[in-house]
């Protein structure tokens, strides 16, 4: 019955994309700042319309819910977040005015390459990587890659052409936490990004990321900058990798941050969104 409903609120969804045979795809997965904390209901009445016009050409699948016009998600009955992909998504449509996109999204705060985004997933390092029974027994690399495979059947089976423009990833805060975790970021990450390209043929797809910038934990205190370091090598060694650099300017005046300094604020998501489509932009190869 779930997948019956998924494919009619899909096709649904694309009854509205008109003849055009080809849907832009762009993938998002990470924690916390990838699943944003930018406050909907504080974006000025020309983002909200920017956002309003976006949505008529990109639809979004966030996690297991089924596919909807780009907007806000509803965090509670007083507030409305965002992340990345909503400004992100405005810039694709202003340079695309006519392109479909479809965003497929998963992000879980608190989760850690190590264990629950791990393509080589185990129970062994879930309890090493994850801090409660729940995210332990996540396994969100497979259940993203899941959520894509069933929307490029839907895809083609309605007559379109899917094209894979790229990915973005915002995660490492969590693997900062602990010198096991984090010391073996830098692998467990080019093993992701391997995954993911070869798992969909794209040997070249564009792969984004922001460099993670939170306070050091008192566990490892060297963390964040393990992780950041690897980051940044990493993204030196490929020609389609792009790191978005960061600050550990504690005024977060670059991508401003809430008051837990971890947490991406409105500004600091709608900047981290517009760096994810300028990137994509400039390195699309459609």
């Amino acid at each position: 019955m779930r997948f019956l409903l998924f494919t009619t609120l899909f096709a649904l969804h694309f009854l509205s994309f008109g003849q055009d045979d080809k849907i832009y795809i762009v993938l998002f997965a990470g924690q916390s700042n990838m699943a944003g904390r930018g406050q909907y209901q504080s974006l000025s009445q020309e983002d909200k319309q920017k956002v309003e016009e976006a949505s008529k050409y990109i639809s979004i699948i966030n996690g297991e819910k089924q596919p909807v016009p780009l907007s806000y998600i509803r965090a509670d009955k007083r507030q409305t977040n965002f992340g990345p992909e909503l400004f992100a998504g405005i810039l694709l449509h202003e340079k695309y005015p006519d392109r479909k996109f479809f965003f497929i999204k998963e992000a879980k705060g608190g989760t850690s390459l190590y264990g629950a985004w791990n393509p080589e997933w185990s129970y062994e390092k879930a309890k090493i990587g994850e801090i409660d029974d729940k995210r332990q027994q996540m396994k969100l690399y497979s259940r993203h890659v899941e959520t894509i495979n069933k929307t490029l059947e839907r895809i083609k089976s309605d007559g379109k052409t899917p094209v894979l423009m790229g990915m973005c990833w915002m995660q490492g805060e969590k693997d900062s936490r602990l010198e096991t975790t984090a010391t073996a970021y830098g692998e467990n990450f080019q093993l992701l990004i391997k995954s993911y390209r070869q798992t969909f043929n794209h040997e070249k797809m564009p792969f984004i990321f922001g460099q993670i910038n939170c306070p050091p934990r008192t566990k490892f205190p060297d963390g964040t900058e393990v992780v950041r370091q690897q980051m940044a090598h990493i993204a030196q060694n490929d020609q389609n990798i792009f790191m978005i650099n960061t600050s550990m300017n504690k005024d977060w005046d670059d991508f401003p941050k809430r008051g837990d300094n971890v947490h991406y604020n409105t500004q600091g998501q709608k900047k981290l969104g517009t760096a994810f489509g300028d990137i994509l932009i400039q390195n699309s190869h459609y």
